[in-house]
């Protein structure tokens, strides 16, 4: 295999939008971090960091709310294309028709943040509507809420939502907008370098995001929670898993060496429905003793709870469908795809890496290839 292959530790672009450090458990957005951003912000103030480059202030976020508020909704031609689209057809690959369709309001030009607000401001709207759709449920036409995540949430269940719901909710939004130069991102930064339009970058972004490597839903830590079942079975249930030498869904990461700063912000906004949630109390519960476990079965590894151990836990505590986690991610990251390619194509070159060949060499060259 070709030194450097999946691109590990090559350096492809220079950002202001994000930075993570996997080592020290670094997350930070335009100087922010993003764990206080998810505590203490909104989706509409943290969008507005990366989009613009700093938080608003209150004038400067009234009207980012009214040009979000008016970017949520289907027009005709989206409706239809939705009403067409294959019942059977993957929600991934329905937002993708979307994002493409929205394309055709769009006047031509250099991506924009009034293009990617209208874009973010789609996706839920249509995850929503074609939820519904396929449920056999009644469109919400009353939902009203300024709010961004309160108003996907009441669009999804038709009726508004919980406070702590909409708090929980807001945090993972925050949280999964932005996360370097991950392998959805990087196809967002690589369509945009070839002089390619805003939705067309999203679309291939999406494309990746539906990868099972990349934007998966954490099936598989519901699964690991609904064998434990209860706070009595987590430690004889977690410690025969670990006994057999299998894995622990919802542990570790690719990047993180330490504790994750997204599971962290997580479990603390998780707080607020935990006492009244006990699937929440649960995975709080398991977390404890899966980390206590894990220093046990693999001492030194630095085993700690990711995003996606949170991220299941408080999706289920707001009662989202599981065929919706990777949807509703995709909602959320929009965002950091916008930001990254109207900043690729503010100073841009086309992406255009290099491969080794390691092919056959034509017997009648004469010549071996130089490796």
């Amino acid at each position: 295999m070709a030194q450097g292959s999946g691109l590990e530790g090559v350096v492809a672009a220079e950002t202001e939008i994000g930075h993570v450090d996997g080592e020290k458990g670094l997350l930070i957005y335009r100087g922010h971090w993003a764990k206080d951003l998810a505590v203490r912000h909104t989706f509409e103030e943290a969008a507005h960091l990366l989009w613009h480059g700093q938080l608003p202030d209150d004038g400067e976020l009234n009207e980012f709310k009214k040009k979000l508020v008016a970017a949520r909704t289907l027009t005709p031609e989206l409706r239809r294309l939705l009403d067409a689209m294959p019942k059977r057809a993957p929600l991934m690959n329905v937002l993708e028709a979307a994002v493409a369709a929205l394309a055709e309001e769009e006047p031509a030009g250099p991506p924009s943040v009034d293009a990617a607000i209208r874009i973010a401001g789609m996706l839920p709207v249509a995850i929503a509507y074609r939820h519904r759709q396929a449920n056999g449920l009644p469109w919400v036409e009353e939902a009203r809420e300024e709010g961004h995540v309160a108003h996907y949430l009441h669009l999804l269940f038709g009726r508004p939502a919980e406070p702590a719901a909409v708090r929980a909710m807001n945090a993972y939004m925050i949280l999964t907008m932005e996360h370097g130069l991950n392998a959805s991102t990087f196809a967002s930064r690589v369509v945009t370098s070839t002089g390619s339009d805003l939705h067309s970058a999203v679309a291939a972004a999406i494309g990746a995001m539906k990868g099972p490597l990349h934007g998966g839903a954490p099936s598989g830590v519901l699964e690991l929670l609904e064998k434990i079942g209860s706070k009595e079975r987590a430690e004889p249930c977690l410690r025969e898993l670990l006994g057999r030498g299998e894995r622990l869904m919802g542990f570790g990461h690719r990047v993180y060496k330490t504790r994750d700063p997204r599971a962290e912000a997580l479990r603390e906004v998780s707080a607020a429905l935990a006492g009244d949630d006990p699937w929440l109390d649960l995975a709080r519960h398991a977390e404890e003793v899966a980390v206590r476990l894990l220093e046990e079965f693999k001492p030194g590894r630095k085993l700690y709870a990711n995003v996606e151990f949170y991220a299941a836990a408080v999706m289920r505590a707001v009662r989202m469908p599981a065929e919706l986690f990777t949807p509703t991610f995709t909602a959320a990251r929009a965002v950091g795809w916008t930001a990254h390619a109207i900043e690729q194509a503010a100073n841009n070159r086309i992406i255009r890496p290099q491969s080794v060949y390691t092919g056959p060499w034509p017997a009648s060259s004469g010549e071996a290839p130089v490796r």
